[in-house]
């Protein structure tokens, strides 16, 4: 089941940075003439018109909130990183003058929107983009070596877009040689971002996967468009993606109910730990909704459980359906990773699923990059796989069984 790509997180401290109003300040060379002309820009400033005709409406994410001014926009990541304390970014239309804010705000970054370059520290963040028309923006990845997304990897061969941690390290330099509108980060803290504050960049957190709901992180595509102007396309994607996931979620509320939720195993061991999704957690939303259930459903929190194989297979042993996360060509693959495995009853005679199917040319996992924004494919996958009678002709997008060897 869904697992994750993030760092380790560290203090992650809110820094004063005030961009004028057509980007840049006096610590960066970046000014009005390294924008498009007038694009989204306020021309003849009034402070009595509204300049956010289209608002986004948050619904499902209960990690970030958009507030709107005339002239400008305050995003709030509640936490930015785990523990991490709230963080406010106030987003100001090009060619408005800055405000001047109290409070809280005072010192809150501010940043000219739409951004016309920004660095990416997640693969989960590209989807937002591509989805919404705003690939242009993106400026930096932090590696393309897990990118599955072509349109990405072809911008970075043709030198569109900077690698700047290639080795898992942050290259500070980097960053601040290119000089970014802003650096989003991962939902984790990396020691160099108050160094990039400093030097003028706006560090601002995209911290989706601290969501429990598939439909709460797919909903952070509304916090990227606040910061690219794409609201009106975001807000048509989104509606689009819940409305596919509610009527999934409708067949796999029914098919349990006609019967009983299909019993399934998540997860693999790794290092001689298996971790096991809370009932709160994404993971074990995603196999309620899909119709599923398994013997972890009922614990409360929304993390994952360190279990050892043996509490593992007493109470889920007998599952049909093992759903791993493994690149596994056979069931003989599985084995030799872990003999113990042998005594899954999915693996002597059931069915064990990996969700490895889109994989990009440097083995990047397509579930960990589009799968995100697009939870409605991921249940449809899920449904499909345990319900294999009620979804016949089912073309899967991240999901693949695993070959019985």
């Amino acid at each position: 089941m869904p697992g994750r790509r993030r760092a380790t997180a560290a203090a992650f401290v809110a820094a004063a940075l005030t961009l004028t109003a057509c980007g840049g300040d006096a610590g960066t060379t970046a000014g009005p003439e390294a924008r498009a002309e007038g694009e989204g820009c306020i021309k003849d400033f009034d402070p009595a018109k509204d300049y956010f005709p289209v608002k986004s409406t948050v619904k499902h994410a209960e990690n970030f909130t958009l507030r709107y001014e005339k002239s400008y926009q305050v995003l709030t990541v509640k936490e930015p990183f785990p523990k991490g304390k709230p963080e406010s970014y106030v987003l100001v239309k090009c060619g408005a003058p800055k405000p001047e804010l109290t409070g809280e705000l005072a010192s809150a970054q501010q940043v000219t929107v739409p951004v016309r370059s920004l660095y990416s520290a997640s693969t989960t963040h590209l989807p937002l983009l591509t989805e919404t028309g705003t690939l242009d923006v993106l400026t930096g990845v932090a590696s393309s070596a897990n990118i599955s997304s072509a349109q990405v990897i072809e911008r970075v061969k043709a030198g569109r877009v900077t690698e700047y941690a290639k080795d898992r390290t942050l290259n500070a330099e980097t960053v601040i040689g290119a000089k970014p509108d802003v650096l989003m980060t991962q939902g984790t803290d990396d020691p160099q971002y108050p160094k990039l504050r400093q030097a003028g960049i706006a560090v601002v957190a995209n911290a989706e996967w601290l969501e429990a709901s598939p439909l709460g992180r797919a909903e952070w595509v509304k916090a990227m468009a606040a910061l690219t102007g794409a609201e009106k396309r975001a807000g048509e994607v989104f509606d689009t993606i819940e409305g596919d996931y509610r009527k999934v979620a409708e067949k796999g509320a029914q098919a349990a109910k006609a019967g009983k939720p299909v019993e399934v195993l998540p997860g693999t061991m790794y290092q001689g730990t298996w971790s096991m999704p809370a009932g709160g957690s994404y993971a074990a939303r995603l196999i309620k909704d899909a119709g599923g259930t398994y013997p972890w459903a009922g614990e409360a929190g929304t993390g994952g459980m360190q279990l050892n194989f043996e509490a593992v297979y007493a109470k889920a042993g007998q599952a049909p359906v093992w759903i791993a996360d493994q690149k596994w060509k056979s069931t003989a693959d599985a084995v030799k990773a872990d003999s113990r495995y042998g005594q899954l009853k999915a693996v002597s005679d059931g069915a064990v699923w990996t969700n490895t199917k889109a994989l990009g040319p440097g083995g990047g996992n397509d579930y960990f990059e589009r799968g995100v924004l697009r939870p409605d494919l991921v249940l449809a996958d899920l449904f499909a796989l345990m319900h294999p009678d009620q979804a016949e002709g089912h073309s899967f997008t991240f999901y693949q069984p695993v070959p019985k060897a």
